[in-house]
């Protein structure tokens, strides 16, 4: 048996999971799945490894995570499926695993509110100070949020959990350009890095899905905020020669909205920014976000539309895309899906009867009055 990661086994298992209900077979073997991922948290601290072989039943940590550690945003995002999976089972040992998860991290001092992206699961401290709102930690915050949407917002903790750390990324992260773009800066140590990453795009998308629950009278301010992040976005995608947007883009050295680094300025199909113009679109019907998209459309079709498929792109600052040959798996589980609802009707897939994982795989949310059948929206059977 092969050793797994996280990400793409949640990816069948989220996929597996959402036919449940139509199909025994798939319940069946989504909770067989389920519980071969379990020794995945024989850990002294119960945080997961990263890497499980499914035959033996042990577990690792890639060698580069910080000596060993676990990372943010893999243990910290499986609650979702967890919790999804304990009520279809009736076996509550998923949800108990996830929920520890929960309360090591909330036993743990937060360096200003912040959560390190690297935690060992021996000792149970952070590893090096490296905080990110992309990559390495993007969806634990999502799912902190999502959380308490799927459980028709009855977890308090999750809510508030969210809450404080988007705070904490306000103060801590989250600054303005001499050119009026804001944007989500990366944290090493106590010093700031001013890159934003494609994956931090999706926080747009969270902030406004977030934004009507906001404390106090934040709701507006949030709301604002979440604009500015889709703005600063599509800034990135229309100021590259493609108009595709690049992995990453800086704000330093006199540029902004802009990679600078060619190990950054490869598009690879990714759905962050189309994630976030959908949210806008939804929460606020500003037709910009619609036209921010179909923009996204035209370049996708003119630069990436190959043979077989679609491609990412080596350089999207080249007069002319030098294709990579690599169409990901996400490209269509998110990054079409999302196109689709931004010019869907609001009733497909409601977000106040559905959440999307961190895949897009859409779970119902879990009522309190306990009844399994989810929304009839316009997309179901």
């Amino acid at each position: 048996m092969h050793t797994a990661m996280w990400g793409p086994m949640l990816q069948e298992a989220s996929r597996l999971w959402g036919c449940l209900v139509a199909k025994p077979v798939f319940r069946r073997k989504a909770v067989e799945l389920g519980e071969r991922l379990l020794p995945a948290f024989k850990t002294p601290t119960g945080i997961p490894w990263a890497l499980l072989n499914l035959k033996s039943g042990i577990g690792r940590n890639w060698p580069w995570a910080s000596g060993g550690s676990s990372i943010l945003a893999e243990y910290g995002t499986l609650h979702l499926e967890f919790m999804h999976l304990s009520k279809l089972s009736g076996n509550p040992e998923f949800a108990q695993k996830v929920m520890n998860i929960r309360k090591v991290l909330e036993r743990l001092d937060k360096p200003h509110g912040l959560y390190p992206n690297y935690l060992n699961p021996n000792s149970g401290q952070w590893g090096q100070h490296h905080v990110s709102v992309g990559g390495l930690g993007d969806s634990f915050y999502e799912y902190l949020l999502k959380a308490w949407i799927m459980s028709d917002k009855t977890d308090e903790e999750a809510k508030k959990m969210y809450y404080d750390a988007l705070q904490a990324i306000e103060t801590n992260l989250i600054r303005k350009s001499s050119g009026g773009l804001t944007y989500i800066a990366e944290w090493k140590g106590g010093l700031l890095e001013h890159k934003m990453g494609h994956l931090t795009c999706f926080a747009g998308g969270m902030i406004a899905l977030g934004a009507d629950g906001a404390p106090g009278d934040q709701t507006g301010h949030q709301m604002e905020l979440a604009a500015e992040i889709a703005r600063t976005c599509h800034e990135s995608y229309a100021r590259t020669t493609l108009k595709l947007g690049p992995e990453a883009f800086r704000f330093d050295g006199g540029v902004e909205a802009i990679a600078t680094r060619q190990n950054e300025k490869y598009f690879i199909l990714r759905p962050e920014v189309i994630e976030t113009f959908m949210y806008m679109w939804r929460f606020t019907h500003d037709p910009k976000y619609r036209d921010w998209g179909w923009e996204a459309v035209q370049a996708l079709e003119q630069h990436c539309r190959v043979e077989a498929g679609y491609s990412g792109i080596r350089d999207v600052y080249a007069a002319s895309p030098n294709h990579d040959d690599v169409q990901q798996s996400f490209y269509q589980a998110e990054t079409l899906k999302y196109l689709y609802l931004l010019f869907s009707e609001d009733d497909h897939l409601p977000s106040d009867h559905w959440v999307f994982n961190t895949e897009a795989h859409p779970l119902p949310v879990i009522r309190r009055d306990s009844t399994d059948q989810p929304h009839k929206d316009k997309t179901a059977a």
